[in-house]
């Protein structure tokens, strides 16, 4: 079995837009745009502060497992 060829692709895509239409994709791509964006957004926003608390809640758990 080969890859999948570009022609293969371009069926897969052309039955994709059939299945769902444009207007949708283009919502969907755009949700997942914002997505994206939010989430490297978070990450940049982290400060070392924000994984100490986390950290010293995973001891409090650990803690309560423990006893």
């Amino acid at each position: 079995m080969a890859g999948i060829s570009i022609t293969k692709l371009l069926i897969i895509g052309a039955l994709i837009v059939l299945l769902f239409g444009t207007n949708k994709l283009r919502t969907l791509g755009g949700d997942l745009g914002a997505a994206i964006k939010g989430f490297k957004k978070a990450m940049e926003n982290e400060t070392p502060s924000d994984s100490n608390a986390s950290e010293t809640h995973a001891e409090q758990v650990e803690n309560k497992k423990v006893s």
